[in-house]
């Protein structure tokens, strides 16, 4: 049997599967794990449940340890360099003249690793980027490019309807929408109507699809 821990590392981020590591976690703790970024704090989304090994299917990585008090003070340390390091990137960008627009920045816990994130609208060849930051900065520097959703959930903003969006407030993954859900639920199917500020179909048009299919199925035909 295998003790997994449900950790997530965002707000509304994907939930990730670790070996809780016979540590009592619980709900709303913050652990230390490692990953291909290295060391990274993490918050306890889903209690320990057992499951079998073959339900598992593969080894997963084990939580090195419960997060101190210290653990906590670094990422924050960290968060609070973020715009600085950004600001630092953005004349980089300038001075190289490259066709992309900087999302967001983040360090990994022990500081060895800085990330960004960035769109484009083509492939960007960034090596001569990486090579400018990693010299100012030094460290290891990654870059990464990301498409239109992934856009808004990382800077995140107001949808249509007066909220905040929801792929930055509770959605932890994308699922797939369609023009056909617009037509289901008698939507205008006018583009500029039925999707959201990263350009692409409403996220909430697969909230109520299956209800107005299932209600629909039961009404009298017209005629």
């Amino acid at each position: 049997m295998a003790e997994i821990v449900g950790i997530r590392f965002k707000r509304a981020g994907r939930v990730y599967h670790f070996d809780s590591a016979g540590f009592d976690i619980e709900v709303n703790d913050y652990v230390v794990v490692k990953t291909a970024r290295g060391l990274e704090l993490g918050h306890v989304v889903a209690s320990p449940q057992q499951l079998p090994n073959d339900e598992v299917g593969r080894r997963l990585k084990p939580v090195v340890r419960k997060a101190e008090p210290e653990d906590i003070k670094r990422a924050q340390e960290f968060e609070n360099k973020e715009r600085g390091v950004l600001a630092e990137c953005g004349k980089v960008i300038t001075k190289l003249n490259l066709p992309m627009k900087l999302l967001s920045a983040e360090y990994n816990l022990d500081g060895s690793l800085l990330t960004f994130f960035f769109s484009a609208a083509e492939r960007i060849d960034f090596r001569a980027l990486v090579r400018e930051l990693s010299k100012r900065f030094k460290l290891r520097v990654e870059l990464r490019q990301v498409g239109a959703r992934d856009e808004g959930k990382l800077i995140g903003g107001f949808g249509r309807c007066g909220r905040p969006l929801c792929c930055a407030s509770f959605l932890s993954e994308f699922s797939p929408v369609s023009i056909k859900m617009a037509k289901k639920q008698g939507l205008p199917l006018n583009p500029m109507r039925i999707s959201g500020v990263c350009g692409r179909l409403l996220c909430c048009l697969g909230y109520e699809c299956e209800q107005y299919r299932a209600t629909k199925e039961k009404l009298p035909k017209r005629g």
